[in-house]
C-alpha cells in the first residue's frame, strides 16, 4: 500500500493512500507540531506484528475509522500509536519499563488488550520514528513524502 503525504500550507497536512483495490478518499491530517498522526501509525504498524488503522485499509476498509473501532487489535494499536505520539510531543521517550507499565494501564482504562511488547521493539519503532521524522522535516511545505506499507500481520 502506497502512502502518500503532502505537507500542507495551513493548518492541515494530507495523506494520499492507493492500496491493492484502489486510492482511498484523501485524510487530513491536523499540524501537531510532529509527524502526522497516521504517519506515527505507519511508523508503528510497520515494525509491530500486529494490524491497525491502515492494515485495516489495506484489507478493503474504508479508512479504518468504523471499522477500526470494531477492531480490538486495532485499537490496541492505536493506544500504542498515541504513547508514541506522547513522546513526540514531550521529546522525550520514556524508560522501557515504565513506556510498557503505562501503555497497559492506557489500554485497561479503555478496555482494550496490549500488546506484547519489549523494549527491543520500542527501540525499533523509535528509530523508524527518528528517521521518518528527520524524513518530513526535510520535506518543503506544499512537497511530498511517499511511504509504503510492508506486507500484513497475521
Amino acid at each position: 500500500m502506497k502512502l502518500t503525504f503532502t505537507k500542507g500550507t495551513g493548518k492541515f497536512d494530507r495523506l494520499d493512500i492507493v492500496a491493492a483495490d484502489g486510492p482511498r478518499p484523501p485524510i487530513d491530517c491536523p499540524k501537531q507540531g510532529i509527524i502526522p498522526h497516521d504517519m506515527l501509525h505507519w511508523a508503528v504498524e510497520s515494525i509491530a506484528e500486529a494490524a491497525g488503522f491502515l492494515h485495516l485499509i489495506a484489507d478493503g476498509g474504508d479508512g479504518g475509522f468504523r471499522t477500526g473501532i470494531e477492531d480490538r487489535t486495532a485499537q490496541s494499536v492505536e493506544r500504542l500509536v498515541e504513547m508514541f505520539q506522547g513522546e513526540g510531543w514531550s521529546q522525550t521517550a520514556l524508560p522501557d519499563d515504565e513506556f510498557i507499565a503505562l501503555y497497559a494501564v492506557t489500554c485497561e482504562d479503555r478496555g482494550d488488550t496490549p500488546l506484547p511488547i519489549t523494549g527491543a521493539l520500542l527501540t525499533a519503532i523509535r528509530a523508524r520514528m527518528a528517521e521518518v521524522s528527520a524524513q518530513w522535516a526535510a520535506v518543503p511545505v506544499g512537497g511530498k513524502m511517499v511511504l509504503e506499507l510492508p506486507g500484513h500481520p497475521q
